[in-house]
């Protein structure tokens, strides 16, 4: 286990699997994990900050060595504040490490001691992303294995009509088929 605190930066808006999978990953290799909470006014998010932090509290609650904080502005600030020494990112994609490497390049710059480690998710979560679920969600799909349950539930309370509306179209559809099922067998029988 390294000494020291490192922080998993995000906006977990929600937290996904894959989320949870580094963070449990990550507990293992840091004595501290400090999952923050980016506060990004620019951004309309589903999830207000008190909500991801209540979820992510929940799912965490069992790694002893895991706290859940929220910070704004620059991350290598934030950093400096917690006396960090890591920052933890999970890379899904190329796409992902081109931008993570950016991002910890910069951030190199801002503070020298601080070091970036990358992480890649399990082969079940590497496609998964809270934009994804976020989208699925809305459209009334099925988010089951993508998010932890309280999550599943908690999207939808928030997305409650989309759930409705899929459902309803789901019951129309199946009334459509078996009014034509019963139109072909009368037709069939005539």
């Amino acid at each position: 286990m390294h000494k020291g605190t490192a922080i998993y930066p995000g906006s977990f808006d929600p937290p996904t699997n894959g989320h949870l999978d580094l963070i449990e990953r990550g507990a293992k290799i840091f004595e501290e994990l400090v999952v923050a909470i980016l506060r990004n006014s620019e951004k309309s998010p589903m999830f207000s900050v008190g909500e991801r932090r209540e979820m992510l509290r929940e799912l965490t609650a069992n790694l002893k060595n895991v706290r859940i904080d929220t910070f704004d502005g620059l991350m290598v600030e934030y950093a400096k504040s917690l006396e960090a020494t890591c920052i933890l990112r999970g890379i899904r994609a190329i796409s992902d490490y081109e931008y993570e490497l950016q991002m910890a390049l910069m951030n190199r710059k801002l503070e020298p001691t601080l070091e970036t480690v990358f992480m890649m998710p399990a082969d079940k979560y590497s496609y998964v992303s809270s934009r994804l679920v976020r989208e699925v969600a809305q459209a009334g799909g099925p988010v089951k294995g993508l998010v932890p349950e309280v999550v599943e539930q908690k999207l939808r309370e928030k997305l409650d009509p989309a759930y409705k509306l899929r459902d309803a179209r789901m019951s129309e559809l199946l009334e459509g088929r078996e009014l034509a099922r019963k139109e072909k067998k009368r037709k069939n029988k005539a």
